[in-house]
Order: structure tokens, then sequence, then C-alpha cells
């Protein structure tokens, strides 16, 4: 018989929760050595019922277990079993209470078999659904002989860690991309990008329902681990693509472009340029080199839009000011290329002689080749030396609750129709965490204005790095969307790597009605 146990939401829960993140975890792996069955503990979210991923129970001696996909624990520790054990429990964006002493968590007996459920509740906005990369994905599920919703739900193409997703719609199919990859057979595995397919979702195609998962089918090598995506030759360092871009060549013939960087480091480079998808070799090659200080090139996540200015591509960082024509010799030449700017056309940006355009006293913005962006931080020195004023700034992001600043470091842009906005996800630069927290907003223009914001994704001391919203799985008419980034210990404080979890993609979903979003999601008009 199943052990119920709920968690009552708690007015102090915001306080206790930090407090909770903030103990130090010795994190082991438990050993199944018992030949019966596991005792079972699923810990769900009070509102849906539906399994909550990276949980942490941490018994009193220090040994941690981790959620898996479902929400699943297979417990099975040799002496423990058969008597009252505490585990002190603590989630990302889920909240519980503590007792007297201060302690969160729940007492259960774990018995051969026997069963117990765990009912937690959400702070965050979004709801964390599965992680979609990396070994183990539905471990404690296998255990414990259920039937999990995926193909591959303990190891896909090798991958055990996965960087930072780009994605395109290509010849009918989700063609994924990942930064650098772990492998198992030793710590350095695959930095030239790592690539899948997927299905689309119905009615398109006859892939999962996007609140189930994922079926990656990998592009791996002869040793089934997930093979290099755009192999360049030369000095060693990794090889970072962004930009994909559907395009028709002069035959018509559908094409896939992206940027490449090939990296000395994490900011420097040895070179860039355009490499061109060859459908027969199944991989990235270099077609064009452009200039390292190039200022407009396509890059980060592309959305295109046809209206009556014409047929461009946007290419949001997060923000899409930044275009070019949807043209493939366009596309090719960074010539083509305009920016959003207030600067003077070709001007450089330049705080001691900032060259911004005015007519009549005002400040004109407007697309211009050559040009550099103004982006937050710029805009930010221009008004603090008295160049630019507050309402003249093009980038008003602000908390929609408290009125403060937030800085918008990477993210996505798409059509919502549910909103009838432009609805932008992004991930903040140096909030609450570093690198760990993550924002929606809208704007009736995708130039702007940008104003208010609302965190839907809150990490404690972790990061949650370059978020990415699929429009392609949005569902009843873009009221519910999904969207993923990389959970990773970089960037943050903290010393111990969750395990499995650690550098790989998690998958939340947020419901645009939620009322918590207010009016930073709401309808036109409403």
């Amino acid at each position: 018989m199943a052990t119920q146990v709920h968690f009552r939401r708690s007015a102090t829960a915001p306080r206790l929760f930090a407090a909770a993140f903030a103990w130090l975890l010795i994190v082991a792996t438990p050993s199944f050595a018992a030949d019966g069955k596991p005792f079972r503990i699923a810990v769900v979210d009070a509102a849906t019922n539906r399994g909550v991923p990276l949980v942490e129970l941490t018994t009193v001696n220090g040994v941690t277990y981790v959620t898996d996909s479902a929400g699943m624990i297979a417990f099975d520790e040799p002496g423990l079993m058969n008597q009252e054990v505490f585990f002190a429990i603590r989630s990302h964006g889920y909240t519980h209470p503590k007792d007297g002493f201060g302690n969160a968590g729940v007492r259960l007996t774990p018995t051969e078999g026997g069963a117990a459920t765990v009912r937690i509740e959400r702070v965050n906005i979004a709801t964390r659904l599965y992680r979609l990369t990396g070994q183990g994905i539905y471990r404690d599920s296998v255990l414990l002989g259920d039937t999990p919703p995926t193909a591959e739900p303990l190891l896909n193409g090798g991958v055990l860690g996965q960087d930072s997703v780009q994605r395109a719609l290509y010849r009918g199919k989700i063609y994924w991309f990942w930064g650098d990859t772990a492998r198992a057979s030793y710590p350095l595995g695959n930095f030239a990008m790592s690539g899948a397919t997927s299905e689309l979702p119905s009615p398109r195609g006859n892939g999962l329902d996007p609140a189930k998962g994922v079926d990656y089918r990998y592009f791996t090598g002869s040793d089934g681990f997930s093979r290099p995506m755009c192999p360049i030759e030369g000095q060693p360092g990794p090889v970072w693509c962004d930009g994909m871009t559907t395009i028709a060549d002069k035959s018509g013939r559908e094409r896939l472009l992206c940027h490449f960087a090939r990296m000395k480091s994490l900011g420097e480079m040895y070179e860039q340029g355009i490499a061109l998808y060859n459908d027969e070799r199944e991989l990235f090659e270099p077609i064009k080199r452009i200039p390292l200080d190039a200022l407009l090139f396509m890059r980060g996540n592309p959305l295109r839009v046809k209206d009556e200015g014409g047929d461009y591509y946007y290419f949001a960082t997060p923000l899409p000011l930044v275009r070019c024509r949807a043209d493939y010799d366009a596309l090719l030449d960074p010539g083509q290329y305009e920016a959003y700017t207030c600067l003077e056309a070709g001007a450089r940006y330049d705080i001691s002689n900032p060259r911004l355009e005015r007519r009549e006293g005002r400040l004109v913005y407007g697309w211009k080749r050559d040009t550099a962006l103004v982006q937050q931080k710029e805009q930010k020195e221009l008004i603090d030396k008295g160049h630019m004023r507050p309402e003249e700034a093009l980038i008003r992001l602000a908390d929609a609750a408290s009125g403060k600043t937030v800085l918008a470091h990477a993210g996505t842009v798409a059509w919502n129709a549910y909103c009838g906005a432009w609805l932008m996800v992004f991930q903040e630069g140096w909030g609450s965490s570093m690198c760990g927290e993550s924002w929606l907003a809208t704007a009736p223009r995708l130039t702007g204005p940008w104003e208010k914001a609302t965190k839907i994704i809150t990490h404690v001391d972790y990061s949650f790095y370059n978020v990415s919203h699929h429009p392609f799985f949005d569902q009843d008419g873009g009221r519910v969307i999904y969207l993923e980034g990389t959970y990773t210990m970089t960037f943050s404080g903290t010393k111990v790597p969750t395990p499995r979890y650690d550098y790989n993609q998690i998958m939340y979903a947020v419901d645009l009605s939620d009322p918590r979003l207010g009016n930073t999601a709401s309808r036109s008009g409403r």
C-alpha cells in the first residue's frame, strides 16, 4: 500500500527554500545489491500529480538520491530497509516546509516492493518535465520495471553530457545540434558539435507529444558515440555553431546554413565563417570564412518573418536586432546584414565619441548596414554619460513586479498566437544567480518596446543557460510553450555536480494563461 505525503504551501516558503539549498551535501550513488524489488519513491507535483525530475532526497548520513525524469527513485539501500528513514528534500523551483527543528523532509519506511508518494509544490511558473540528454534519463523507472516514454531511456548516442542546443526544421524533420559532448570512456569527448534528428509531433508528424519526451536519432560514429557534425582541420580547439538557417539555393533546393566559430578559448576565436550542411555526408562543411572583427552575420537563434516589409531572417541574441534578406547569397555576405540601431550609419560603438543619429534633437533608430548594435550594456553607458535620456532607450526590460532592470543574455524570439505578440524567452545575466534565471517577455513588434518581463524559472547556485523556446512544439494555439536549457554547475558557486543531470538539457513547459504572468503574456487588448 502506497504512503501519501503532502506538503502544503507556506507563507515563508521562498525563504525556507533558499535556506534549504545552502546545506552541504555529500552526493553518492547507491548500489542495488538486494535480490528483491526496490522501494518505489514517487515525487510528484501536488497540483498536477506529474512526477518531478531533479528532486534530491538525502539521508541523515549524507547519501543523496535524485529522481529520474518520471520523478522516481528506486531505493534499495542495504542497512536502511524495513526501518524509518528521514529524507531531506530539495529541488530547484519547488518547495516543502520545515519542521520545528528546521529540517525540511519526510520520514518513510522502505520495504521490498513497497511504495510511497511525496507531494511537493511548484514555485516556478514553468513546469520541469524531463531531462533530454545524458545517461540514465529514466534509470530508476527501468529499475522499478516501468516502461519509459522514450525509445532510449538509459543511454542514447553514448552521450553523458551535452551543451547548448541549436535546432532547425529541415526537410520535414527537427534537426538538433549541441556543443561540447561528454562520453563514458574518457573525460574528453566530442568538441566539434553533435547532432540528431527527431520527428515532428502530431499533426505534422508521428513524433512524441513534447509533454512526454523527444526521441533523438543521433548521428554516430563507428563506435556508437555521437560524432562531430562540423569537423574543421587546424589547431586544436572546440567548434561551436549557431544561427541554423534554412533557405532555398539558386536551384530551389532547400539548404541548411550555420555560423561556425573555431575557438582558442571561451572568448577567443581562431576563425569564423558560414558552413553548409552536406546531406550526403550528413555534416556541416565550411563554405566561407568571414573576418574575426565582422559586425553582422547569422548568429543566435533565427526566425523568418514575411510581411509587407519583405522576407527577412532575424537573428535573436536574444533581442532580434540583426536581420538579413531571406536570400541564399545575401545570407553568405556580412555586408548584406543590418542592425537596428541608433548609431549613425557605418559607426562603431565608442563611448568617447558615440556618434548617435539625431534629427531635430530626436534619437533615430533604424535598420543600418555595417553599423554596430547598441545593447543593454552600451545603453547604460550612454545614459550614465548623459548621451542618451532613459526614455530614449530601446531595451527597457524590467521585472513586471518590482520594476528592477533585467539583463537579457541569451534566448529566443517567436510569434505567439495566444498572446498576439512576439514572445521572448531569455536567460538573465547576473540575476539572483549568475546564469540560472529564465524570464519571459512580449512585445508588439520585433524591435520592441521590450519592457515588462516575468521570471519563469529559478535555480539556486546552479546555472541554466542558453534557454531555447521551441515554437514547433507549441500547443493549444500557443497557450502552452516548451523550452529547454543547459543545466550545469559551470559559472556557479556549486562545488558538487548533480549526478547524471549536470551538463545536460532539461525541458520545461509554460502555460501562458498562468495568472502569475499578469500582463506580461496577456493577449493584446485583454
